[in-house]
């Protein structure tokens, strides 16, 4: 079976929503996302509407949404990115220091596990952060919590690496988030 990975469109709002929704069910989500299911279920459609158009390529530019839709359709899988500047508003709360992009809302549905979609969403979410030039991104990174090591490992396969800086996790400050990166190589 072969996915297309692609950027969402800014009228697949619907799909946006029950990917998320569909997320939000999976069994790691209260580690994995900083929002319950209940708190999106009940967003109005404007709220996924504005969604869709920031993440696609009609949007402000500083936010992609990649998926993976199976040849039937279905998306079996997300991953967004965020562009972070020095000279903007802090970043989760967090002075950033130099352009960066953040990887969040990673999801593969469970039976779509295993067969690379994971692996193709970043390369094309790396690829999109690696080929913008204003502002040139120096570094991506993510955060994952420090008990979702099936996400930990993943993320260290494909390179990125724990860069020793940790965040309480928000709703939870005995929890830690840790922040794993990968630089810009030289050349890129």
């Amino acid at each position: 079976m072969e996915h297309v990975v692609r950027t969402v469109r800014a009228d697949e709002w619907p799909q946006v929503r029950e990917l998320w929704l569909s997320a939000l069910r999976d069994p790691v989500a209260s580690v994995a996302f900083l929002e319950t299911y209940e708190q999106s279920v009940s967003r109005p459609d404007a709220f996924w509407q504005e969604r869709a158009l920031n993440a696609s390529e009609a949007g402000s530019g500083d936010v992609r949404q990649f998926v993976a839709v199976a040849p039937d359709g279905r998306w079996e899988g997300s991953v967004t990115v965020l562009i972070e500047r020095p000279d903007a508003d802090p970043a989760f709360g967090e002075e950033v220091e130099v352009h960066q992009a953040h990887v969040v809302g990673v999801f593969v549905r469970p039976q779509a596990r295993g067969a690379g979609l994971a692996d193709e969403l970043f390369r094309a979410a790396t690829d999109w952060a690696w080929s913008l030039t204003g502002p040139r991104i120096e570094r991506v990174r993510l955060y994952v919590h420090e008990d979702n090591s099936r996400a930990a490992a993943f993320y260290r396969r494909i390179g990125f690496v724990p860069t020793g800086r940790t965040v309480p996790m928000p709703g939870d400050p005995s929890a830690r988030e840790i922040e794993h990166a990968v630089e810009r190589a030289d050349g890129l």
